[in-house]
C-alpha cells in the first residue's frame, strides 16, 4: 500500500535495472517516494549476458552451510520477503512462478556426512529439512545421478523464474508511478548542498537526494572518481535448456530443483530442463565447459545425455574483490552501494532492497 505522497526532497535515483534494482526501485515506489530506473535497458528485457536474465533462479536459502552472520540472516529475510511480496504481486494480477522444494545431493562420503550434520542442526533449529536415503533417491523418476549418497530436502527452497519477477516489479512499480529512464550513467556527482546529479551518456543530468547503485559491473567505474574502491570482477556461467527424450518419464515425482555437484537441475514445462551454470573465470565463455556440465561430470543418466539442446546462455556476475557478497553500505550521505551479488542476485533481491530501503528512511527521519 502507498503510504502518500512524499516531498520533491525526498526523490531517489535507482542505477540498475537487474533484480535488485527493480525490487528495491518497486519497494521505494510502493511506500511513496519518487523513483526514478535508470539503466540502458529501463524497460527490460536486460541484454543477454547480464546477470539476473541469464540467471536460474535458484533458492538456497534454509540448506546453507552457515547458520549465523549476515549471510544467512540475509538468505531468511529473503525467504520470508519473497513469499509476502509474491503474495503482494498476485493480488495485483502479476503471480509469480515459483517451485517449492530443493534437493540437495550428495556425491562423496565428506559431503553425505556435511548434509546429515546439516540436517541434524536445521531440524533441532525448528526448520523442516529432511534426509533422504539412497533407496527413496532411486526410486525418483527421471533417475538421478548413480552416485548420489543421500539428499536433503528442503521444502521451503526452491526456484523462482527470474525474468517474470523482473517483469512483475517493473509493472507494478510503474503502475505506482515508478519512472523509466533509458540511458548509460557516466558520471555521479555531488551538488552544493546534499543532493546528487547524475549524468547519462549524451549530456542529459539527473538530480536527487538519493542515488542507489545496483549497476553490477558498472559499479566500480562510477564509485572510483568519488574516492571509494570496491572492485568486482567478472565470473561468466553458462546454462542450457534441453528437450527430454520422447518416452522419458516426467519431472512429476521429483520434489523440485535438484542440485548435483553445484549444477542446478531445473524441471520446465513439456517435458523440459534448465541446467547449470558453470563458473568461468572472465567474460568469454570456453566452449570446452559445456560438456561436463552436460555430461554431469561422467554422472549424468541415460535421459539426461539423450536430451536435445534446445538453447544455451550465459551471463556475467559481479563478485567482488577482497569484500563479502553482497555489497550493502551507506559511502555517503545520499550514496547507498547494494550490488555484487555473486551468485545470490534473485534469492537475495527483497532482503536488499529492503535494507536499501531502510537506510533511506533512516536518513530521512534523521534529516527531519
Amino acid at each position: 500500500m502507498v503510504i502518500g505522497n512524499r516531498r520533491d526532497r525526498d526523490r531517489v535515483l535507482v542505477i540498475g535495472a537487474g533484480i535488485v534494482g527493480l525490487a528495491s526501485s518497486w519497494r521505494l515506489q510502493r511506500l511513496g517516494y519518487a523513483v526514478t530506473l535508470v539503466d540502458p535497458a529501463a524497460a527490460g528485457p536486460q541484454p543477454a549476458g547480464s546477470g539476473s536474465s541469464a540467471a536460474l533462479g535458484v533458492f538456497m536459502g534454509d540448506v546453507f552451510h552457515r547458520a549465523s552472520g549476515r549471510a544467512w540472516r540475509l538468505r531468511q529475510q529473503s525467504l520470508d520477503l519473497w513469499r509476502r511480496w509474491s503474495a503482494d504481486l498476485a493480488a495485483q494480477g502479476l503471480p509469480l512462478s515459483f517451485q517449492a522444494g530443493l534437493l540437495l545431493l550428495a556425491a562423496t562420503a565428506e559431503q553425505e556426512v556435511r548434509l546429515q550434520r546439516l540436517a541434524h542442526e536445521r531440524q533441532q533449529a525448528g526448520l523442516p529439512l529432511e534426509l533422504w536415503s539412497k533407496q527413496q533417491l532411486r526410486r525418483l523418476t527421471p533417475s538421478l545421478p548413480a552416485g548420489a549418497l543421500c539428499g536433503l530436502f528442503s521444502p521451503r527452497d526452491g526456484q523462482l523464474d527470474p525474468l517474470e519477477a523482473m517483469r512483475a516489479f517493473r509493472s507494478d512499480g510503474q503502475r505506482a508511478g515508478l519512472e523509466l529512464r533509458h540511458g548509460a550513467v557516466v558520471r555521479l556527482g555531488r551538488l552544493a548542498g546534499a543532493d546528487w546529479q547524475v549524468e547519462l551518456e549524451g549530456g542529459e543530468t539527473l538530480e536527487a537526494s538519493w542515488v542507489v547503485l545496483a549497476s553490477g559491473l558498472s559499479t566500480p567505474a562510477l564509485l572510483e572518481p568519488l574516492g571509494h574502491e570496491r572492485p568486482l570482477e567478472a565470473v561468466l556461467g553458462q546454462a542450457v535448456e534441453l528437450q527430454l527424450p520422447a518416452g522419458a518419464p516426467a519431472f512429476a515425482h521429483w520434489p523440485g530443483a535438484v542440485v548435483w555437484q553445484g549444477v542446478n537441475l531445473i524441471p520446465r514445462p513439456d517435458g523440459r530442463l534448465w541446467l547449470g551454470a558453470t563458473l568461468e573465470p572472465g567474460q568469454v565463455a570456453d566452449p570446452q565447459s559445456l560438456e561436463p556440465l552436460l555430461q554431469l561430470g561422467g554422472q549424468a543418466p541415460a535421459w539426461l545425455r539423450e536430451a536435445e539442446l534446445v538453447s544455451r546462455w550465459q551471463g556475467l556476475r559481479a563478485r567482488p574483490i577482497g569484500r563479502p557478497a553482497p555489497l550493502l553500505e551507506v559511502l555517503e550521505q545520499g550514496l547507498v552501494l547494494a550490488c555484487g551479488h555473486y551468485r545470490n542476485g534473485i534469492l537475495l533481491a527483497p532482503a536488499s532492497a529492503q535494507w536499501v530501503t531502510d537506510q533511506i528512511e533512516a536518513g530521512i527521519t534523521c534529516s527531519r
